[in-house]
């Protein structure tokens, strides 16, 4: 039924229309449209993000401070939903995390303001794991309580990307909110990946595999420079080490330094997290070649197809592959959303649902976001 669903959204008129906010380089736009769906409208503060976009998603996006933007202006199109990654920096586990406080921290506050105004059927909000706790916690629940107030049934689910396809152990949370009136019973998909490929799953696609026979001709591949000292410490460091596997009593190690840095891939497992900024050590690394990724390997990392082109200088393509959301880690939520665009679905008293959801504790709803981890 479902791929009757996608096949009938084939032509442009049918697929359902996407407002797409904080769009990066289109990462979650990709995920969506190769779900059968397409972008009529973005938004990014990013020049060379938007110089992506426009390249590879289309020539849609309008660079600028979504603060500034009305979304009642009339040459912003209706939407069937709206996506976004609101910006996570503040919300980061690896940093310090001032939450809500943050200077970029109620930037959700603009997303809320779109779906407020144009009240699409669904949206989709993509934030870093780090959010389920900002704030001692309250961040999440005032986040899910305004885009209620909006009139939404939401659901927060934590996802691993690997579980989905991704060849990266990449946690990010996804808040889904459904329109009430639409009476649509939206379940986050279960994964399709696991470590083993048991219990009818398919096993998670490596790191080995995914940058394996990259074309000589790839675009934003080209090899980065090292210094000779980096060089040696990396064949200190064995296949899926970090810096901290650098023996104490070497004259290479520096006390203190972190697991985040000098991380070298597992040919047999999916990459760690790919970042988007750091100083040195924060590249992630090739293995057995003693050298940082290039940046059509991170790309492949997080599941774009080589024919997506990143516009900019090489730091600068680093940052939006690192921001990006993997578009194959959001296909099957795009899947799981195709329904209520058809009408051919049983409806549920969405109302009732969400007075029986505000009953529940919200400890016991963050746990169930965490799928049952405390």
């Amino acid at each position: 039924m479902l791929s009757k669903q996608i096949s009938n959204l084939n032509s442009s008129s049918n697929k359902p229309k996407i407002l797409s906010l904080f769009s990066g380089c289109g990462g979650l736009d990709l995920g969506f449209h190769q779900a059968g769906c397409e972008t009529v409208w973005a938004n990014d503060f990013s020049h060379w993000a938007c110089e992506s976009f426009r390249k590879n998603i289309g020539d849609v996006i309008v660079e600028g401070d979504i603060e500034q933007i009305n979304p009642n202006d009339p040459t912003i199109p209706d939407c069937d939903i709206i996506l976004g990654g609101f910006p996570c920096q503040d919300f980061s586990m690896i940093w310090k995390q001032p939450g809500l406080e943050g200077e970029r921290g109620n930037l959700y506050k603009s997303f809320l303001r779109f779906v407020n105004a144009k009240k699409p059927k669904v949206f989709v909000a993509e934030n870093v794991k780090g959010l389920l706790t900002a704030n001692k916690k309250k961040a999440i629940q005032q986040i899910i309580t305004d885009f209620e107030n909006c009139g939404y049934y939401v659901q927060a689910k934590l996802y691993n990307f690997a579980e989905f396809g991704v060849p990266q152990f990449r946690e990010r949370v996804l808040i889904v909110g459904v329109r009430l009136d639409t009476g649509f019973d939206f379940r986050h998909p279960e994964p399709t990946h696991n470590e083993t490929g048991e219990n009818g799953l398919k096993p998670y696609v490596t790191a080995g595999q995914a940058i394996s026979n990259i074309p000589q001709n790839a675009s934003n591949n080209e090899l980065l420079k090292i210094s000779d000292k980096t060089r040696r410490m990396l064949e200190l460091i064995p296949e899926g080490g970090n810096f901290t596997d650098i023996p104490k009593d070497h004259p290479l190690y520096v006390k203190g330094m972190i697991s985040h840095v000098y991380r070298r891939m597992h040919r047999n497992e999916p990459s760690k997290t790919i970042i988007a900024a750091g100083g040195g050590g924060t590249w992630g690394y090739h293995f057995p070649e003693p050298r940082a990724f290039t940046n059509r390997e991170r790309a492949r990392l997080q599941s774009f197809p080589d024919d997506f082109e990143f516009v900019g200088s090489t730091t600068e393509v680093r940052r939006q592959i690192g921001n990006a959301v993997p578009p194959q880690g959001v296909v099957e939520l795009a899947k799981s959303i195709l329904p209520i665009f058809s009408d051919n679905y049983e409806k549920v008293d969405l109302h009732e649902k969400l007075v029986e959801e505000k009953e529940i504790l919200f400890h016991d709803r963050l746990s169930k976001i965490r799928g049952g981890k405390q």
